[in-house]
């Protein structure tokens, strides 16, 4: 029988829980991962699909139309489908926005639980969006005696924010909230580099969400060349995303700076208080597959 997981399913999940499953994940079988899109205007199709032999197989489609906010309506929609490795029956068709979430905030947790310092206590997020949000959570139930701050390249949208969320202060400067904070989570749609190299400080974490795209980054060169760099997977970052792909090309950097993805979990390890250390997020329907898998089976057991 097939299950209907709505949104609403995530009171049952547990952020802690779901970066041991995404862990647990990348034990299996390397995934094999497939994305195709469609266009039609300036409307977007993408289907992102993911195989893990133990695991199951998953189908995310994506629709992109930026004409809908003008309608009052979502400018991404969209449905997950996971299916069973053993026989390929549909087990569950599970809400877009609740896989994403998860999947988006989880992937950085699960990098900041093993590369932040955990007496971490000022938290910066750098984008008062959708993702910003989900970082919050994700980010408290970590590191629970931490305070929070924002700062959005739209003074309104971070003063929303933390009026959405009591006890979030709002930061006016940029760099003097980078230098002031442990970590740093940013989820900006930057095409241009927002975060510097010289205002990052011994001993904190960057985690990198925003960019996805050959022309996106979020920090400069100076921020990767001096900070220990790690990803969630070398396929999907290392020649798609502007984070790397820039200082690759422009041989600022060679591949061996990136020390580790998540079928390396084991050298995910801080050595030394003052090092910092960087994540890029990069996303991909392998940690959608997992988190779809991690979400049936905490509603199976609610």
């Amino acid at each position: 029988m097939t299950r209907m997981i709505p949104f609403e399913a995530q009171q049952h999940l547990d952020w802690l829980a779901l970066t041991d499953a995404l862990a647990a994940g990348h034990d299996l079988p390397p995934a094999k991962v497939e994305d195709v899109f469609l266009y039609q205007g300036d409307n977007t199709l993408l289907n992102r699909s993911a195989w893990i032999a133990g695991l199951g197989v998953l189908v995310k489609a994506a629709t992109i139309f930026p004409g809908n906010p003008a309608k009052g309506k979502p400018m991404v929609g969209g449905a997950v489908n996971l299916m069973s490795d053993d026989d390929g029956s549909l087990q569950a068709i599970l809400d877009f926005a609740l896989v994403t979430k998860w999947k988006t905030a989880g992937d950085s947790l699960l990098a900041a639980r093993r590369l932040a310092r955990p007496d971490s206590r000022n938290i910066l997020i750098v984008g008062a969006g959708t993702v910003g949000h989900s970082l919050l959570a994700a980010y408290g139930a970590a590191f629970p005696d931490a305070k929070f701050t924002v700062w959005n390249r739209s003074p309104a949208g971070a003063e929303t924010f933390a009026a959405q969320n009591p006890g979030v202060q709002v930061a006016s400067d940029l760099e003097t909230a980078v230098r002031a904070a442990d970590i740093v989570t940013s989820a900006t749609m930057s095409t241009v580099p927002i975060i510097m190299g010289e205002w990052l400080q011994p001993g904190q974490h960057i985690d990198l969400i925003g960019a996805y795209r050959p022309d996106m980054r979020e920090a400069d060169d100076a921020a990767i060349l001096k900070s220990r760099v790690f990803v969630d997977n070398r396929h999907t970052t290392m020649e798609h995303i502007g984070e790397l792909k820039a200082p690759l090309a422009s041989g600022v950097i060679t591949p061996a700076h990136v020390i580790a993805d998540y079928y390396e979990l084991s050298s995910f390890q801080r050595r030394t208080d003052d090092e910092i250390t960087l994540f890029k997020n990069g996303g991909g329907a392998h940690l959608d597959l997992m988190t779809a898998d991690y979400i049936l089976r905490a509603v199976a057991d609610a």
